[in-house]
């Protein structure tokens, strides 16, 4: 009789889950054609392919170089100058933008009425539907020296006169921007993995915190933020990890000739290097030590987690 049951249960497990399978089945199709067949061309990292026409057919016949295209990545003048750009803009970023989104949940939590909450919660999350070069382009339009409305302002406020308009596409205003666009537009979509952590706390410990008389600033700092720093502590090392990486339209949007050296970071630099002035081996190279400093930055962030709090990734 068990025998007889055994055939009809794996039917319906499988006829149930059909398209949680399909579902999952084209993630690892997805990242089997995005993220592993795209490494065999890291091989031009490793060969002469600087201008070449055919990359395809460098990547299979062209000439071994060796490490001659890393020596040329660290020889380069630029680049130093570019890596501090990278790490100084992204640890300050880290130091600002990740705790937003936390400290966003945690009042958003506070917020009782149903179709209030959902309503801030829905805002806040629209902007990141929004392309960079179309949510930088609003920006940097509103900015504009001669034509935005921020100058205006300013000058009704007293802050400035009409002699001493602010070109915000100077250097000095650039780190800013970008830190500022970039609150904006993440903030309310980084808080949907917290919501959702403090969704799964046990209702039973508010009420009894509530029968205590705890107040709600020592329930939110007390109760809800120590259950969701597992989350946090995962996101707070995938960031490290993640440190050299950015978003190439974020920066792009905002780079002009003047602010350039303030702004450019290995994203963009990676791409003028590789498609503006076609050194397709020299933006591998420069492309895969990236890839090597954020899986050494990663991996050691982990260990030093797991070290201090017994918890980590891995």
């Amino acid at each position: 009789m068990i025998r007889a049951l055994c055939p009809k249960r794996r039917k319906k497990f499988f006829s149930n889950n059909t398209q949680l399978f399909f579902i999952a089945l084209m993630g690892v199709v997805f990242l089997a054609i995005f993220a592993y067949v795209p490494l065999f061309g890291l091989v031009l990292a490793f060969k002469e392919g600087d201008n070449r026409i055919n990359v395809l057919q460098t990547i299979f016949y062209g000439k071994w170089v060796g490490l001659d295209n890393f020596k040329a990545v660290f020889q380069d003048w630029s680049f130093k100058d570019v890596f501090i750009n990278t790490i100084s803009l992204n640890a300050i970023m880290l130091l600002i933008n990740f705790p937003a989104p936390i400290i966003f949940a945690l009042f958003l939590n506070e917020i009782k009425h149903r179709h209030y909450k959902n309503a801030i919660q829905s805002i806040t999350i629209f902007p990141t539907f929004i392309s960079w070069m179309s949510f930088g382009g609003i920006f940097l339009a509103l900015l504009d020296m001669n034509t935005g409305v921020l100058n205006p302002l300013l000058i009704k406020l007293g802050i400035i006169t009409e002699n001493t308009l602010v070109n915000f596409g100077e250097p000095q205003y650039s780190w800013a921007l970008i830190i500022i666009t970039s609150l904006i537009k993440g903030t309310g979509w980084g808080s949907i993995i917290y919501t959702a952590s403090i969704s799964g706390i046990n209702p039973e410990i508010y009420e009894s915190a509530e029968m205590d008389g705890a107040k709600r600033f020592r329930v939110m700092f007390q109760i809800t933020l120590p259950a969701m720093i597992p989350t946090i502590l995962v996101y707070f090392l995938l960031s490290i990890g993640g440190i050299l990486g950015n978003n190439f339209e974020q920066f792009y949007v905002f780079q002009n000739v003047v602010n350039l050296p303030k702004t450019e970071v290995l994203a963009t630099y990676s791409y003028a290097q590789g498609i503006s002035y076609k050194r397709y081996s020299f933006a591998t190279a420069l492309g895969l030590i990236q890839s090597i400093i954020s899986l050494f930055l990663l991996l050691s962030s982990d260990k030093i987690a797991k070290k201090l709090t017994g918890r980590g990734i891995y």
